[in-house]
């Protein structure tokens, strides 16, 4: 053989990728996807949870302000239970709050109107007590049905969504004590 035919041959031999080569550039091409993959579904589902956390926030917070207003310029607590409270106002109208467990919803009826403040709530409970704190802070009970002596409500929720069909990260804890001011 001369040299001309050596240069071809070599140059043939190392022109292509054997099979071997191309099942090892096929196996680490895989691994690299399903990485790429893996990751850009977990930030997908964490991007999701994040915004539907502050959804929940956003309507814990907006709910407990409106509460808190109303509750404060409440002239009297007149009925109370677990999931309901009712107020008299200055002007004499009635102010109610309800929780109903089999929907979840939170919902203030003022007058004839009612305005749904919390939806998606797995919990909530109200509580009362008199304003003055005992030592270590603690709050006397309301005695009896004496409700015109509660100053002080206690009310906590928990609210979640489900999201890509399962409950993940998406809850809102709310707890505030409001104080009547009248």
């Amino acid at each position: 053989m001369n040299l001309k035919s050596n240069r071809i041959l070599r140059s043939r031999r190392q022109a292509g990728m054997s099979l071997m080569e191309l099942l090892v550039a096929v196996a680490i091409a895989s691994i690299v996807f399903a990485a790429v993959g893996s990751l850009s579904m977990f930030t997908s589902r964490s991007f999701v949870a994040m915004g539907n956390y502050n959804d929940l926030d956003r309507a814990s917070r907006n709910a407990l302000d409106s509460m808190s207003r109303d509750i404060r310029q409440a002239k009297q607590l007149v009925s109370y239970s677990s999931s309901k409270l009712s107020f008299t106002n200055m002007d004499g109208s009635t102010l109610v709050f309800e929780y109903n467990p089999s929907t979840g919803k939170l919902t203030r009826k003022l007058g004839t109107t009612t305005t749904t403040l919390l939806t998606q709530c797995d919990f909530l409970t109200f509580s009362i007590s008199q304003r003055n704190p005992m030592t270590n802070f603690a709050f006397y009970a309301v005695s009896g049905n004496n409700y015109g002596t509660a100053k002080l409500i206690d009310v906590n929720w928990r609210c979640s969504r489900k999201i890509l069909g399962n409950k993940v990260n998406t809850e809102s804890v709310q707890t505030a004590k409001i104080v009547l001011r009248n």
